[in-house]
């Protein structure tokens, strides 16, 4: 029987030997998008989850600032704004009182045609100059109180002065949230580098910050009560296929409609398994680009039995991206000696400019290289640059299959030929 992987808008076919039971192949990419974005954008701000419209949030005398993700994200944050604006104008504030803030969290500022291109031409025209980067570093950041597990909550000082918060970002899966979306457009999208940092080097690691779990999630938790003190009041989530077109959107409480999002996430995107196997084969798509592409290698480890075999395709076009993350895999720390750097502050200073998130891919591709034998099927990348991450260099799919064949001829195996947005549930 044949299979494939979803790679670089096209497919790569492989077979596998007899002595291998296929577990899944559940291809998650094929969803079908709305036909008219806009009006699915009106449907969601029309009937808000456990919410009042914006009409009703906003009081004439209000200042407001609509926050929105950045360019790396495919939510059409250009079709959205309009339509806030002017519903934030039929609450009685006028545009003059309203500005937007990319929410970056600790990726790089963007430049102004970013800013436009993201935001649209029409909000541009319309806030006159008053849409802006989050600056992380930024000394005019705002001390607002702390969360219940001790995190300093810093943020945009046109949040923290702001009447009105609301957001626009995106729901997806999420390796150590979740799922993405709802309060992440406060925390780490308008904190200041010394709150995501704290944040996210704390909890990136317990049990429970995963793919898929909300409750009981201190990483999710931590972010929504960062949410909540700085007053997030409305928030617009986008659900994305894989071509970036929009298949939902939710609109709300940013507690309530994220909870509804990320169960219909879910329903989309769940691959049910009836135990762990001993091969999981994971292509990148649908997010196959620098440092995105590693988030299929990590959906894949929490399906995969400890000591299993994951064969990752991602071509790395893009490698200059991830190369610093493949220069901090090559040094000798363990996962934890490296986590323990990271939370004393102890951060090489090359490093500093890159996102968090970024350098969190240093403690967690340790740990996979430590617990799996990672096989990594890419055209961009060389032999050398693999095996500095402590993972198996081959150059086909094919080359992978019949060397992992040759050290298990018997094995239950996963396919995930959109790895980048499977969740794997035992």
């Amino acid at each position: 029987m044949s299979y494939y992987l979803n790679y670089e808008g096209g497919r790569i076919d492989f077979s596998l030997p007899s002595g291998w039971n296929v577990l899944t192949c559940q291809d998650c990419s094929a969803v079908a998008q709305v036909e008219d974005v806009e009006k699915e954008i009106n449907r969601a701000l029309d009937d808000p989850i456990g919410s009042p419209p914006l009409e009703e949030l906003g009081k004439p005398g209000m200042d407001a600032v609509v926050l929105f993700d950045d360019i790396q994200r495919p939510t059409p944050a250009h079709l959205a704004f309009p339509h806030i604006l002017d519903r934030l104008n039929r609450a009685g504030i006028p545009d003059e009182r309203i500005s937007g803030v990319c929410a970056l969290g600790t990726h790089p500022l963007h430049t102004q045609e970013q800013l436009e291109k993201k935001a649209g031409k029409e909000a541009f025209r319309r806030l006159q100059g008053r849409i802006y980067n989050h600056d992380p570093h930024s000394g005019e950041n705002i001390l607002i109180g702390r969360t219940g597990k001790g995190t300093v909550v810093e943020v945009n000082r046109l949040v923290a002065r702001s009447d009105l918060v609301v957001g626009i970002g995106e729901c997806m899966p999420h390796p150590c949230s979740g799922f993405g979306g709802g309060c992440k457009i406060i925390m780490p999208g308008v904190s200041s580098y010394r709150s995501v940092a704290d944040h996210h080097y704390t909890w990136m690691r317990h049990p429970n910050s995963k793919l898929n779990l909300l409750g009981g999630n201190p990483f999710y938790e931590d972010i929504v009560e960062a949410g909540r003190l700085s007053r997030l009041s409305f928030k617009l989530d986008f659900i994305m296929n894989e071509k970036h077109g929009v298949i939902k959107t939710f609109a709300g409480d940013p507690v309530a409609e994220h909870q509804k999002a990320s169960e219909y996430a879910a329903s989309l995107y769940l691959v049910p398994l009836s135990r762990r196997p001993d091969v999981v084969i994971t292509s990148a798509a649908p997010l196959e680009i620098g440092v995105n592409a590693t988030k299929s290698l990590m959906n894949a480890s929490f399906a995969v039995r400890t000591g299993g075999t994951i064969i990752w395709v991602a071509s790395q076009k893009n490698a200059g991206s991830i190369m610093p993350l493949v220069q901090q895999m090559a040094t000798k720390e363990s996962a934890n000696d490296y986590h323990r750097r990271l939370i004393q502050g102890d951060i090489p200073d090359h490093l500093k400019t890159f996102g968090i998130s970024f350098i969190m891919m240093v403690v967690i591709f340790k740990e996979l290289s430590e617990k799996f034998d990672v096989v990594h099927v890419t055209e961009a990348l060389t032999k050398e640059q693999v095996e500095m991450m402590n993972f198996t260099y081959v150059s086909s799919l094919d080359e992978a299959v019949s060397n992992t064949f040759g050290k298990m001829t018997s094995a239950d195996v996963a396919i995930f030929p959109s790895g980048g947005s499977a969740i794997p549930v035992i």
